[in-house]
């Protein structure tokens, strides 16, 4: 059996260390929000993903320098990485009480994934404009979020928190019985959609 040329270990310089550890470092920075927040796959998962993606590049690069290029096709990468990742991000994807759960997760995994690939690749502005734009979305997106939330949510607190002038909660029949006005979602998570007037 012929096998590739043996990489001894002073290939290990600084460049391999740089685009591993920034894609660690990057990854555990992008897993924080996860974390904090209780999600399933926080810092260890997104690290762990950002540092194997970036080491994949760099593997699959030395091995494209070392055998016959041309033969070779390293963009099937992007093809391992997203079964992968589509793998784990079904795992976490949960369909429960009428909503879907770690949607964003799973697609933040997906973006860690990127970050890894474009560090091993020492893509060094991609890197920085993944991380800044992923950053000001998982933050000041989700304030903004927070703030003006989506419509069935700010129905769902206008009926569960917002009383009538005798300080009763708002009775919702009156919603039902016109044209266009429906439940949706099953208990305990019930929005009334009222009908556009």
């Amino acid at each position: 059996m012929e096998l590739n040329p043996v990489t001894s270990l002073e290939w290990l310089d600084c460049d391999i260390i740089s685009r591993l550890g920034v894609a660690a470092i990057l990854g555990l920075v992008l897993g924080l929000d996860r974390e904090w927040r209780g999600h399933a796959a926080g810092m260890r998962t997104h690290g762990l993903i950002c540092v194997s993606a970036a080491a994949m590049v760099v593997s699959i690069m030395a091995l494209y320098h070392q055998l016959d290029g041309p033969r070779m096709d390293p963009l099937r990468l992007f093809e391992a990485a997203g079964a992968f990742i589509g793998i784990i991000g079904a795992g976490l994807i949960v369909f429960s009480k009428g909503q879907l759960h770690n949607l964003t997760t799973a697609a933040h995994l997906w973006l860690a994934t990127m970050v890894g690939i474009a560090c091993g690749a020492a893509q060094w502005p991609l890197v920085a404009i993944l991380t800044v734009v992923s950053l000001i979305m998982i933050t000041v997106l989700r304030v903004a979020e927070d703030k003006f939330g989506k419509e069935d949510r700010n129905i769902a607190r206008w009926i569960g928190r917002s009383p009538d002038e005798a300080g009763q909660p708002r009775c919702v029949a009156p919603l039902l019985g016109q044209p266009g006005g429906h439940i949706i979602g099953l208990p305990p998570v019930t929005a009334i959609v009222a009908p556009e007037i």
